[in-house]
């Protein structure tokens, strides 16, 4: 259990102390290669049991139940509840011991907390969720005024591996015209390299939300992460925000 607590990483951001937040890394558990060992996605062709002992792992480490989310690239916000998994891609809780969590290998997983530390929430950003507005979502169902939002963006595809078609930069420009200077040209034709903590920022400020933290963490160049870009048959970490309850 040692092992899996030092593999954590812990959000550098100005949270109140009745909010906990981490991010696993592939450390910790018990799969077998590909998915070695930390894997906490069930949909990925890993052993049922051994992602049920990874999960569990978990639980004890952090005395938290997390509210697991079937994710689908969408916009829905789901009531964090752990006895349930629907179909959603950001979750919220104003209950202690309840862990909103978002399982990624790529796309960006984005933390969310008022000041006051009486509410938290996590969203799944892909490009297509982040175009749709899971962000934007998942602020409405927060209900906090957006100067009261704390924000932290964990690891995501970084801006020089994320290769991306124009047709991605047209789906974020269409929206908000500044987007643009999150993409550069890429090395093959009609290719662009995309920032997506850039236009998580970008969208986040045109809600008014200003106290954004992390970024930078790259899942593809960074072996302690689980990359699908990297190895396509792997595992799914998680980041995991919840109220402490003290």
């Amino acid at each position: 259990m040692n092992g899996l607590m030092h593999a954590l990483l812990y959000p550098d951001w100005p949270a109140p102390a009745t909010v906990g937040a981490c991010v696993t890394t592939r450390d910790g558990g018990v799969s077998l290669p590909p998915y070695d060992t930390l894997n906490l996605g069930d949909h990925v062709g890993d052993d049922p049991q051994a992602v049920e002992e990874n999960r569990r792992r978990l639980c004890q480490a952090l005395a938290v139940r997390p509210a697991w989310l079937q994710q689908v690239h969408g916009i829905e916000v789901a009531h964090a509840d752990p006895s349930q998994v629907p179909q959603a891609d950001a979750s919220w809780t104003a209950t202690p011991g309840i862990a909103c969590t978002a399982m990624t290998a790529d796309c960006l997983p984005v933390l969310f907390c008022d000041r006051a530390g009486t509410r938290v929430a996590a969203a799944h950003a892909g490009w297509r969720g982040l175009a749709a507005g899971v962000l934007e979502a998942t602020l409405d169902q927060l209900q906090v005024a957006p100067e009261q939002v704390l924000v932290w963006l964990g690891p995501a595809i970084g801006p020089q591996a994320f290769e991306v078609g124009e047709e991605v930069r047209d789906a974020f420009t269409a929206q908000h015209p500044e987007a643009h200077t999150a993409f550069v040209a890429g090395a093959r034709p009609g290719k662009l390299l995309a920032d997506i903590y850039a236009l998580a920022r970008i969208r986040l400020a045109a809600r008014g939300v200003t106290a954004l933290y992390g970024g930078g963490l790259c899942t593809v160049s960074d072996p302690r992460f689980f990359s699908y870009r990297r190895t396509p048959q792997g595992g799914r970490f998680a980041s995991l925000v919840w109220l402490t309850g003290n």
